[in-house]
């Protein structure tokens, strides 16, 4: 199976989570700037080596419909194959897609069903059982790759308003029966709490084991708590994206995802590895800003890093000692 889909314990009992860069994807859809095929393969390249190791680089959608990602193939392309321990991901909504995506040589497949009725017409024109449907049906031609599905607003719809709990729930079982190797909750408006997020990974977790990432976008200041929730609930992959860009055509509002350097730094000061370097993440950071015309809202990019602390060597924060190094 091509893609890596699972967090790591390293040797010392600690836990090192797994952080998917969205940036490239999810990050620049939604930006009125449009960047050309070389200045994406440089993002990319500049987030492999802050030492990002799951990154979506493409989206395989119509063009018409996201022109910002109208050259996936050509930034595949570009790219070349992943390089060893790198996995390169590519979004899908349909058969078109997939097969799209199944020509190039991203590593992992991501498919996405809206939880609710109206952002998955919004979306793909149909109801999330019949993206569901079809998702099935294309899960067993992977060709070999790992698998993701993502239920977007699974916390929230811009059209319909709550989602029910057990939409999601299920949602989640079926993707685990077809054989996803992964499922991603998306808040995609940003409307989540914490109280939420530990009752969805419950209801979740008493009906499958499928391995969970969380997918949050800070559009009311939450992102970074609901974090903390799922990773107490046990999550170990979350998606950020560098700087905080992004955002989604298809839901009014939907403004950008928590960005990677704010989350380095919680984890970097709760001893918790991620294995990307920050300073090297907040310098692509102020390079695409560059690119893109306008100030990212990453917090950390505009505060600054501050130093480390001791005492946190349990990776569900049992014991702590928070107090600064002297």
């Amino acid at each position: 199976m091509r893609g890596a889909v699972r967090a790591s314990r390293r040797g010392d009992g600690d836990l090192r989570i797994g952080l998917v860069e969205v940036g490239p994807r999810d990050g620049l859809q939604n930006e009125a700037a449009l960047l050309d095929t070389g200045t994406k393969v440089e993002l990319i390249n500049r987030i492999v080596d802050a030492g990002s190791r799951r990154i979506e680089v493409a989206s395989f959608v119509r063009p018409e419909r996201v022109p910002q990602m109208a050259d996936a193939e050509a930034v595949v392309a570009a790219l070349g194959p992943s390089p060893d321990g790198i996995s390169y991901i590519g979004l899908v909504l349909n058969q078109r897609g997939l097969k799209r995506a199944l020509a190039t040589s991203v590593d992992e497949i991501n498919f996405v069903v809206g939880a609710s009725n109206g952002f998955n017409r919004a979306n793909a024109g149909v109801s999330p059982d019949a993206t569901m449907s079809e998702i099935e049906a294309m899960i067993p031609n992977v060709d070999g790759r790992a698998s993701t599905i993502t239920i977007s607003v699974a916390f929230g719809c811009p059209f319909d308003g709550p989602v029910a709990i057990g939409d999601v729930a299920r949602l989640a079982a079926r993707a685990a029966a077809a054989g996803a190797h992964e499922v991603a909750l998306g808040d995609t408006i940003g409307v989540a709490v914490p109280a939420q997020i530990e009752a969805m990974i419950s209801a979740i977790r008493s009906i499958t084991d499928v391995s969970l990432r969380c997918h949050f976008h800070d559009t009311r200041n939450t992102a970074v708590a609901n974090v903390v929730a799922a990773y107490a609930a046990g999550v170990e992959t979350f998606d950020a994206s560098v700087g905080g860009a992004g955002g989604c055509p298809f839901a009014p509002n939907a403004t950008g995802n928590v960005a990677t350097e704010d989350l380095l730094y919680l984890f970097g000061r709760m001893n918790v590895e991620t294995g990307v370097d920050p300073a090297m993440t907040i310098e692509t950071t102020r390079w695409l800003e560059q690119k893109l015309g306008r100030e990212l809202p990453s917090a950390v990019a505009r505060a600054g890093w501050w130093g480390p602390i001791t005492g946190v060597r349990d990776s569900r924060f049992e014991t702590r000692d928070l107090r600064p190094e002297t």
